[in-house]
């Protein structure tokens, strides 16, 4: 989470993949290299003007050596697909976001977070996952999903969560998530399983095209599903969070697919050794500038603020807001335009939950209090859900006479209480402390005689997990052998 700009969802203006002319283009010169057709001036401007709210979405963009390979890389698998064949028509962007996630939108421009490049182990991989996201275009499959589904849009993790969790597809849900997609980080457009077959096709279509080994599909998806697995049980829920793989849905069930239409036997470069050096010392995990999580503690030493989460809840941070998540709530922390009136600025958050044309949700009275010396305001109301009742609860801070933040949260009518915890642990950080926060870097090493994926793991900058973080990041079993001289991925600090 950054400091407020223009927090709320229409930072990107409504942008959806489903808003979004759709390149005009044959399903047979998609899928079996017909001619290759030239982008359209009406795509490239509705791509141009999506392009710089997407980079604001999602963390900005990543320059230097790392982001340079991965455009290079994008560019070459790009032309593959036949939308067009001069790689200046695409615009490939390596992003500065936490999440594991891809994706690519009419008129060429198509993107990737560091977190999932730096989860991959080869450029084959790379390429791959970026043949996949141009190939859903190539193919169509946002327009089609407009004529199956029109609502689909530009959501975020907690969105996803509570729409399956506590709102499930009432009114009242409908209109609550709104406010909790406020700074979302994912686009989590749901292709059908057919349509994510047909851009694992085309993605190894591509590769094959351009010389790469084709089965680096199946393993990066293998990779996929694993720190998915992974992600959850570290958060100790059932609830993985959405990422990559499950905004295109169940990775490990499209792995043998992915293999199977590769060939078992197929060939092509990978070049490991090449990206894994290309790659060394991105930044993995949260950046410092945007908050960082460890554990169920939040700092942000830009800001100098934390707080800490319930126990039982686990938190993601997202460019402009921190989703909290738990069995008995969800909630976000997050940022609005503040003119000095602490009790206005509750009003407004609450009003923010429904559309232009619904009545507005009445918070009643606003509460004051002063929360570890901060002055504070609050307000809880009670809303009709399908038949039962929830909890909707904003909590808000006054830092100083132009900038204030505040929690949203929501609970099943009379369990807004757990949260009470979270509201009184916020707290000013020293500039001591804000010091001492330092961002997490990918490492790339060369073993060496007598290294082990045990003695390695303990060298991962965490204090949980460092061998099944250690082994996911690098593709290892607990049984793999590591050979003096192979190219080796550490998180440190």
């Amino acid at each position: 989470m950054k400091r407020y700009t223009r927090i709320f969802i229409n930072c990107v203006s409504g942008v959806s993949l489903m808003a979004l002319p759709v390149v005009a283009i044959a399903q047979t010169a998609a899928t079996s290299g017909g001619a290759v057709q030239t982008i359209s001036a009406a795509d490239k401007a509705a791509g141009a003007k999506a392009h710089p709210q997407l980079l604001a979405e999602f963390g900005g963009a990543e320059t230097g050596s790392q982001a340079a390979y991965v455009e290079s890389i994008g560019k070459n698998i790009a032309v593959q697909s036949g939308l067009s064949g001069a790689r200046s028509d695409f615009t490939v962007t390596l992003l500065n976001s936490p999440v594991n996630n891809a994706f690519a939108i009419p008129g060429g421009y198509v993107y990737t977070t560091r977190q999932l490049v730096a989860l991959m182990n080869n450029e084959a991989e790379l390429a791959g996952v970026l043949g996949h996201e141009v190939g859903h275009v190539a193919a169509r499959h946002a327009a089609k999903r407009q004529s199956a589904a029109t609502k689909n849009t530009i959501i975020g993790v907690l969105g996803t969560v509570l729409s399956s969790v506590l709102l499930g597809n009432s009114q009242a849900g409908q209109l609550l998530q709104k406010g909790f997609l406020q700074g979302s980080q994912l686009l989590t457009l749901k292709y059908s399983r057919g349509q994510e077959t047909e851009a694992d096709q085309l993605g190894i279509t591509y590769l094959k095209r351009a010389g790469y080994d084709p089965r680096a599909m199946s393993t990066v998806l293998t990779s996929l599903a694993n720190q998915n697995a992974l992600d959850a049980r570290l958060m100790g829920s059932t609830n993985q969070v959405p990422a990559w793989a499950s905004t295109h849905p169940d990775p490990a069930s499209r792995v043998r697919a992915a293999l199977a239409y590769a060939g078992t036997a197929a060939k092509g470069i990978t070049n490991r050794d090449t990206f894994l050096t290309r790659i060394s010392g991105l930044t993995y995990g949260d950046d410092p500038k945007q908050g960082v999580v460890e554990g169920r503690k939040f700092t942000h030493p830009d800001l100098r603020l934390g707080f800490e989460a319930p126990n039982g809840f686990f938190m993601i941070n997202g460019t402009q807001a921190v989703n909290i998540s738990g069995q008995s709530g969800k909630g976000q922390f997050t940022a609005a335009q503040y003119n000095g009136d602490l009790d206005a600025y509750v009003r407004a958050a609450f009003a923010g939950l429904t559309e232009a044309n619904q009545p507005k949700i009445d918070p009643g009275t606003i509460s004051k209090t002063t929360v570890n010396g901060i002055p504070a305001a609050y307000a809880t109301a009670r809303v009709n859900n399908a038949g039962s009742q929830v909890d909707v609860t904003v909590f808000a801070y006054q830092f100083d006479a132009t900038h204030a933040y505040h929690f949203l949260t929501i609970t099943q009518a009379g369990g807004a209480a757990v949260f009470n915890s979270m509201y009184g642990s916020m707290r000013r950080i020293s500039a001591t402390e804000a010091a001492a926060v330092k961002p997490r870097k990918l490492l790339v090493i060369t073993a060496r005689s007598g290294d082990t994926v045990n003695t390695l793991a303990q060298r991962m900058a965490y204090t949980d997990a460092k061998l099944d973080r250690f082994l996911v990041l690098n593709g290892l079993t607990a049984s793999s052998r590591i050979t003096a001289g192979q190219k080796i991925k550490l998180v440190t600090y």
